[in-house]
């Protein structure tokens, strides 16, 4: 009786450990480790941007002009699919820009990064006199950084406005860098934080759990029945 029962109980044990809280804790730490190798690789390629703008802006110039691209492809399937409607000829006018501007993008990558530049320096300038007039107008109560946004945006933009077109050389470069660097940071974080707290719940229920069920089963059906040091009585020992 207690050999099949226990072999039932291994192969139980066996299967829960294949699908239980165990390897999903597995699987979910291998997902985050993926995704602090992912935020690492972001990080190093943010680097190397930062050491080598040129490359990055002309890199960040020929990635944008092919996401034009697909959009534009997609834009025009998706026209096409709504061929009879309303929206027709605007999905087909959208896809058209944007493959024609994708096209120019690539073919011409320095130039792009020229008209960007000159696009974000003035960005960077309105951005700096709104925030600097609102708040001497409003006078609210974070007075003191609207001001110091606003003069560092006013600042910057007339940096990258002077040095134009020199500017266009690495000032995309530094941005696109730099959002692969705090990006790869912060899966780096979110992967080295899940991967701890996948750990933590995983001790937990090791802790709960006080080992294995075939091992407490074994020991409450095979334990031996308790001694006892009275005689066996005869039959008619109790019987007068």
């Amino acid at each position: 009786m207690n050999g099949p029962s226990a072999g039932g109980r291994r192969r139980g044990a066996a299967k829960g450990a294949g699908h239980g809280p165990a390897a999903e804790g597995r699987k979910l730490s291998r997902s985050f480790g993926w995704l602090a190798f992912l935020g690492t690789l972001l990080v190093i390629a943010g680097v190397v941007g930062l050491i080598y703008t040129g490359v990055a802006t002309l890199t960040s110039m020929l990635l944008f002009g092919w996401l034009l691209l697909i959009g534009g492809l997609v834009a025009l399937a998706h026209a096409i699919e709504s061929r009879g409607t309303n929206y027709f000829w605007l999905g087909v006018v959208v896809a058209a820009l944007n493959l024609a501007a994708g096209v120019v993008v690539i073919r011409h990558p320095e130039g792009t990064a020229e008209a960007l530049t000159m696009f974000a320096a003035l960005l960077f300038l309105t951005g700096g006199v709104f925030r600097l007039v609102g708040s001497v107008v409003v006078r609210g109560p974070q007075m003191g950084w609207t001001l110091l946004q606003g003069a560092f945006g006013l600042l910057l933009g007339l940096l990258v406005l002077f040095d134009w077109p020199h500017s266009s050389l690495y000032v995309l470069g530094v941005f696109f860098s730099l959002a692969l660097l705090f990006d790869g940071l912060g899966l780096i974080a979110i992967g080295i934080g899940g991967r701890r707290i996948v750990s933590m719940v995983s001790d937990r229920l090791d802790d709960r759990g006080g080992g294995r069920p075939d091992d407490r089963g074994a020991g409450r059906l095979d334990a031996p029945a308790p001694a006892t040091d009275s005689p066996p009585k005869a039959p008619g020992d109790g019987q007068k």
